[in-house]
């Protein structure tokens, strides 16, 4: 698996950066008989530019929750988020998709490629979201492959590739747009432990260049990639810890 990142492309985590996210009481709730379900309970989080912040927790924790709410894919919550300096809560639908599709990234366990396109076109997908003219479409589409050493796999199918290939589409597809933050759901639950070590490996090569990550996962392996790792249950964040090495 080739991840080609120049050394000059790197540069340090700088704690005191304004946070790229941040949340200040978020509870996420619903209705649960006679009473109330809290999945998210009183979330503060800052996660500053350059961070690679790992969440764990026991299933049911709120981490999934937690991450798609801030990929703004859920705007049923209460309290203070801003994404990149902006107050999401004073957006409407609309706005907060524009803000998404110029900030975020996602890469899900289930890869989530579209079955009918080929690697390259669903490179472009997220582009089309964003109005991306065709010949810089094609530009971008055709760096990121070149990039994630995908190039000679460009007008293969999803179902013509391995697992970790399929991830692989998935990953260079959700930074095809240059996002400043890449959202990780179980990036490697679908994955035999090479393969998910390839990709965890890929993971920190991309930090190391500047994308901020969040990623959720319940491998104290993959967690440890990170620089943080926070501990999610039943809703509450109960605390963190900063790996060695």
């Amino acid at each position: 698996m080739e991840t080609p990142l120049a050394a000059s492309e790197a540069r340090p985590w700088k704690s005191t950066e304004e946070p790229l996210v941040r949340l200040r009481g978020i509870e996420k709730s619903f209705d649960h008989g006679a009473g109330r379900f809290f999945v998210l309970r009183r979330v503060d989080l800052d996660v500053r530019p350059g961070e690679f912040v790992s969440v764990m927790g026991p299933s049911g924790a709120g981490k999934s929750t937690l991450l798609h709410l801030i990929g703004l894919q859920n705007g049923d919550w209460t309290g203070e988020y801003r994404l990149a300096g902006t107050d999401v809560g004073s957006l409407d639908a609309k706005a907060r998709a524009k803000l998404r599709n110029r900030n975020v990234g996602f890469v899900f366990q289930s890869y989530q490629l579209l079955d009918e396109l080929s690697v390259a076109e669903n490179l472009e997908v997220p582009l089309s979201y964003r109005d991306v003219k065709k010949p810089e479409r094609e530009a971008l589409v055709a760096e990121a492959l070149d990039r994630f050493g995908l190039a000679a796999r460009a007008k293969l199918y999803p179902r013509q590739l391995s697992g970790g290939q399929q991830q692989l589409v998935g990953i260079a597809r959700a930074l095809v747009a240059r996002p400043r933050l890449l959202l990780a759901d179980e990036p490697t639950g679908n994955l035999h432990s090479d393969q998910a070590r390839e990709i965890m490996r890929l993971f920190q090569e991309l930090n190391t260049a500047g994308t901020t990550i969040i990623q959720v996962t319940h491998s104290q392996e993959n967690a440890r990639y990170g620089r943080r790792i926070l501990r999610l249950k039943d809703g509450w964040i109960e605390g963190e810890e900063h790996p060695v090495g």
